[in-house]
């Protein structure tokens, strides 16, 4: 999970990035605020890869996908942005779990034959 995760927050991380610049030509938004807003938000990206397998991290990144969707308020492209990012959170979320536990059991099946070929010599 954490793999297809990071992956995808990797890509928001570039996503937010440029938005920041598309909403600098915003006369109405200063341009503190708008790096101010978008740095958090990269940074906190950043900081989902490495916490994404600890407790709070998925919820963490549902956050996040809530606040990309709530940016097209600011730049109208993130509604669409958001969305995409926010499905390919849930397919990274629900497949890179059925993966872990692909690979779970495949570790466990390999463990009992090792444990098989083991006992058979001793």
């Amino acid at each position: 999970m954490r793999t297809l995760c990071a992956s995808t927050l990797i890509g928001e991380f570039f996503v937010i990035g440029f938005a920041g610049l598309v909403a600098m030509k915003d006369p109405d938004l200063s341009m503190g605020t708008v790096w101010a807003v978008s740095g958090i938000a990269m940074l906190l990206c950043l900081l989902l890869c490495g916490v994404i397998t600890r407790p709070g991290g998925v919820p963490l990144g549902w956050a996040l996908q809530i606040a990309l969707i709530a940016s097209g308020f600011v730049v109208p492209t993130m509604f669409f942005m958001g969305a995409l990012f926010a499905a390919l959170w849930w397919a990274s979320v629900h497949f890179g779990r059925k993966i872990d536990e692909a690979k779970a059991r495949f570790a466990a099946m390999a463990e009992g034959q090792q444990a098989e070929v083991g006992g058979n010599t001793a």
